[in-house]
């Protein structure tokens, strides 16, 4: 991309800004796009010097709790490819058992105890809730909050609803 070409496009996104901020544009042209986020990230990545790309995961969810989570990230193609995949199985290996994925899903809807838990029906024993718990929170995506209660961490939340994302076929 040209200078001039790479100086029209920021002169571009600054205008799309500048009119989102006023309230009183439309919706900038790299949004209204089916692949929007694609088209972006592959200019940002140009703009890096990363010739082969990467991944960008966002989200913003409020759950049934009314609680509220902001979440992104991006990683260069690079960066994952090297990185140890051995830590990453073990952290997908823990979602890998539909008894934790109900766990996780209650913790998010709001139960939140050891007792709320081991009530439900088809969770097993209170020795494998306590120890489907704790493999859940080995990897990170539960830690105590006190007081006997279990919650998904602030920075796992969007990661956790992005992992089942991505299995959906």
């Amino acid at each position: 991309m040209s200078l001039e070409e790479r100086v029209a496009e920021l002169e571009r996104r600054l205008s799309d800004i500048a009119a989102d901020a006023n309230g009183n544009g439309k919706e900038s042209t790299a949004q209204t796009g089916d692949r929007w986020a694609v088209t972006r990230l592959q200019d940002e990545f140009v703009a890096d010097d990363e010739p082969n790309g990467g991944v960008l995961f966002a989200g913003s969810v409020r759950l049934p709790t009314d609680e509220h989570y902001g979440w992104q990230a991006s990683f260069t193609t690079g960066d994952l490819i090297e990185d140890d995949w051995f830590e990453t199985a073990e952290c997908l290996a823990a979602l890998g058992n539909p008894v934790r994925l109900r766990l996780l899903r209650e913790i998010m809807g709001g139960r939140r105890t050891a007792a709320e838990l081991v009530g439900l029906e088809g969770v097993g024993t209170s020795g494998q809730v306590y120890h489907h718990l704790r493999q859940l929170a080995a990897v990170g995506w539960l830690h105590t909050a006190g007081r006997g209660r279990f919650e998904v961490p602030a920075g796992r939340v969007v990661p956790l609803l992005i992992a089942l994302a991505s299995a959906r076929r």
